[in-house]
């Protein structure tokens, strides 16, 4: 993630035997220092992965850290998507099914959405309306001054007094996200991951993202996740060449706690992603925001059935290895043998 973790690293969790070199005029305590990190027994210092949870962030139920727990805003958004489903009921309303395309014999539909390279447009859609239901079914208004807009405001411009009772609607939160990951170049693959940071925050900090505070804390978990995501990571200068009133002070100091915030848990596993990739899909099916689709060209099934030809040839290389073993008992009535010539 660059240098931001590095200045963020306790000074205790380091070793210490480089200073009992400088400092010899002190052997009392570097001795019993450099006695955890001698050779044999190999340094102490436990992995950041290998922590042990505590029993309120169990990862069973922590949807950021767990494959098999439900995503949080995809459980805050099925109230919307029942009451809608009820009012189309009621009211006659067809569902909008009618004009999603469908594949025939003659016509094969596909998106170039995958779960290794989404699509960005459709992707910034989803995780901004997961950011805006996170706000409208939010249970109470908990929040911390670092990510209060009137606080840290974010341009010159006079903070509303409404600000903290005025709910964004989807399509603000859209443009903002939208801004910032046009400017800063980032991918589809990065709004995923400032998802998965954003409900970590949610639920390490016991905290609420609400009118006061979502754009902080949304810019917050797309500094952090760029960084881990990206090689070329944008650096916390080039945001406030985007957002021009903001400091880069405030936007260090931001990023720190965020990560205090998080207790340093940057580590998103492949089955968390996924897990998220596929819940951003159903909660576009649920409000209607499909994936655009196009026709199967010549050109794109050529293409793919040249990677299915590789992936085919790769299984047959695997095969041959696999019957290169040694033969059980079980197989020797399968072995066909050559009559001996006796002279």
């Amino acid at each position: 993630m660059g240098n931001t973790v590095s200045c963020c690293v306790s000074p205790g969790g380091s070793p210490k035997v480089s200073r009992a070199r400088r400092q010899p005029e002190r052997p009392d305590v570097y001795q019993v220092e450099a006695e955890l990190y001698e050779p044999d027994s190999g340094p102490s210092l436990q992995h950041i992965s290998d922590r042990e949870v505590p029993d309120d962030l169990a990862p069973e139920s922590n949807p950021s850290d767990h494959p098999r727990a439900s995503t949080i805003f995809l459980s805050k958004s099925q109230t919307d998507v029942r009451e809608k489903r009820k009012s189309n009921h009621i009211n006659h309303v067809s569902p909008g099914q009618l004009s999603k395309k469908y594949s025939s014999c003659s016509t094969i539909f596909l998106d170039d959405s995958t779960v290794s390279q989404p699509n960005l447009k459709s992707t910034i859609k989803c995780v901004t309306l997961a950011i805006y239901y996170h706000i409208k079914n939010r249970d109470s208004d908990r929040s911390l001054d670092i990510f209060d807009e009137k606080l840290h405001p974010l341009s010159r411009e006079e903070v509303p007094e409404d600000y903290c009772r005025s709910d964004p609607e989807h399509k603000h939160i859209y443009r903002f996200v939208r801004t910032l990951f046009s400017a800063a170049q980032l991918t589809a693959e990065c709004a995923i991951v400032t998802l998965v940071y954003l409900e970590r925050l949610l639920t390490y900090a016991e905290i609420d993202i609400c009118p006061s505070n979502w754009k902080r804390i949304v810019l917050g978990a797309i500094l952090l996740a760029s960084k881990v995501w990206d090689d070329q990571a944008v650096w916390n200068v080039d945001y406030c060449q985007i957002l021009k009133d903001i400091t880069v002070e405030d936007m260090n100091e931001m990023e720190r706690q965020f990560l205090e915030l998080l207790q340093f848990n940057i580590n998103v596993p492949a089955s968390v992603y996924a897990k998220y990739y596929f819940d951003l899909r159903s909660l576009a099916d649920d409000n209607h925001m499909n994936f655009p689709l196009e026709s199967l060209s010549k050109e794109r099934a050529q293409k793919l059935e040249a990677i299915s030809r590789l992936c085919e040839d790769k299984y047959k290389d695997l095969s041959k290895v696999a019957m290169r073993r040694s033969l059980s008992a079980d197989n020797l009535l399968g072995i066909r043998r050559s009559n001996a010539v006796l002279s």
